[in-house]
């Protein structure tokens, strides 16, 4: 179950195949999908050999990769790791009532005490965004195989960095947008690709689900059972205050990617799967947002529009409005937009509204190839048979879509607080204004925003897919926050270290 260094063979390859054993990366050449690898060994010890996997972070999506783990057949959580003595104590005396005095788990406070381990297989990140790409670099060095939380990259460097490490160790890396795993989801997008349906024009996404405030928590000392600094890792961050841990790191650009590359990573993914498979990368993006309603600690938007097309001229628009109000509607979902029209809406079962019709009507697609087994036994299938390729979503699917947001944050971030009037605002295209309206729309009868309360509007960032760096007007301020400074002992290696 460990992968082998082999030398590399080039090959294209443009759809993924469970019998091909090839790990992944890729870019742009002309018009065409490159795709390189180390092939796998060939060397498959057998189903029923136990998977051993190391958990790191331990609240609220760790103890789903726990229970997840724990219930695939013939896997050993062989591994606990969190910073904070307190939350790995409490994993472990759950663990051992459930293990009823035959527990063989090891708690630890270092992922890093893991990976000498040769009977390691697999290391599962559920741990804040900002380790995420560090430790499944460390884990591929090692020779383990990754499960990694989306979204797998902080930054796009740190994405690319991600891709190149496990095209040279040839490890399996699955990200966590289980929407990869939906059967439905697959077969909707095999549909729009191979001209069954109307070809696509706007992917869309949507990440709208109540949140609250933070409010202020002053700069203190962190609590005596954490190890600050280790929690930190790779993060450049001053000064420690409780709306970090343990969950509002979120909503911190040092820690977190907002809402947008939070839960939305989800549908950012579904979105871009929904793009035809030859485009890697958009060549613009533009993002206008705030954070309203709440006034408080909080830096990333709560609010948000924001739109990106690639090269073959389809779109992906984005949608986040995480407040909260009277008649707040929850929308956490896809929308596909054709070009004769019609608009497909829906999770694995779809509707589909025609030109002309008055009510949307069912859709049947076929089920589409992901590996069963759903996230967490697609991964253990994935390990057992030594092949990156059975991956539901795996190194380079993660790569592109988390870009995809890392690019509109980007612009946003960029932005410059402007007052709206009624006219709206300049995306370079007409159906992007509309949708911006339509939002604006809410924000003002739900929210109360007045018309001309000022929203942060973001710069149209030119990118280009096949260097990964922006170019054109503000592409110095752009090309800045394409790596984030990392604290010594914890450096995110560049992708030209797995040359």
């Amino acid at each position: 179950m460990k992968p082998t260094k082999k030398s590399l063979n080039r090959r294209q390859v443009l759809k993924r195949s469970g019998a091909a054993a090839v790990a992944t990366t890729g870019w742009m050449a002309g018009s065409q999908l490159i795709i390189t690898g180390t092939k796998a060994s060939g060397q498959i010890n057998g189903a029923n050999d136990r998977v051993r996997i190391a958990v790191a972070g331990l609240n609220g999506r760790g103890q789903s990769h726990i229970g997840g783990w724990t219930g695939q057949k013939d896997v050993e959580l062989a591994y606990v790791v969190d910073p904070a003595s307190k939350v790995l104590r409490r994993t472990m005396d759950s663990l051992e009532k459930r293990a009823e005095g035959s527990l063989t788990t090891k708690g630890v406070d270092d992922i890093r005490k893991t990976l000498d381990d040769d009977s390691l297989d697999a290391i599962s990140i559920a741990t804040p965004n900002h380790w995420h790409s560090l430790m499944t670099i460390w884990a591929a060095q090692a020779g383990k195989h990754v499960y990694v939380e989306k979204p797998m990259s902080h930054d796009i460097a740190e994405g690319r960095s991600c891709v190149a490490a496990q095209q040279k160790y040839g490890v399996v890396i699955q990200h966590g947008t289980q929407r990869r795993s939906s059967a439905g989801i697959a077969g909707l997008h095999e549909a729009l690709k191979s001209g069954k349906l109307p070809r696509l024009k706007i992917a869309y996404g949507y990440c709208c689900k109540p949140r609250s405030g933070i409010g202020f928590k002053p700069v203190s000392d962190p609590p005596a059972d954490l190890d600050w600094d280790h929690w930190k890792g790779p993060a450049v961050i001053e000064n420690y205050h409780a709306n970090y841990v343990p969950y509002n790191w979120h909503w911190f650009w040092e820690s977190g990617n907002g809402d947008l590359n939070n839960q939305g990573t989800h549908q950012l993914d579904v979105a871009r799967w929904a793009i035809d498979d030859d485009q890697t990368h958009p060549i613009r993006t533009m993002a206008i947002g705030n954070r309203f309603q709440w006034g408080d600690q909080g830096e990333t938007p709560n609010t948000m529009f924001a739109m990106a097309e690639y090269p073959n001229g389809q779109m992906v628009f984005f949608n986040v409005r995480n407040v909260n109000y009277k008649g707040y509607e929850r929308q956490v979902y896809n929308e596909y937009y054709l070009e004769d029209g019609s608009v497909i809406t829906g999770e694995g079962k779809y509707k589909i509204l025609r030109p002309g019709a008055s009510k949307p009507e069912p859709l049947d697609v076929e089920p589409g190839d992901v590996t069963p087994g759903g996230n967490w036994g697609a991964f253990i299938a994935a390990i057992r048979a030594n092949d990156p390729s059975m991956a539901n979503g795996n190194v380079l699917d993660a790569h592109y879509g988390c870009v995809l947001g890392h690019m509109m944050n980007n612009s946003y971030r960029l932005g410059e607080s402007v007052a709206l009037s009624d006219s709206s605002v300049d995306f370079g295209n007409d159906d992007a204004a509309e949708h911006f309206q339509k939002l604006r729309t809410v924000m003002t009868d739900g929210v109360g925003v007045a018309k001309d309360a000022p929203w942060k509007l973001g710069p149209t960032l030119q990118f280009d897919p096949e260097s990964e760096r922006f170019i054109g007007n503000n592409a110095d301020q752009a090309n800045k926050l394409l790596k984030d400074p990392n604290n010594p002992g914890y450096e995110v290696p560049s992708a030209d270290t797995f040359a």
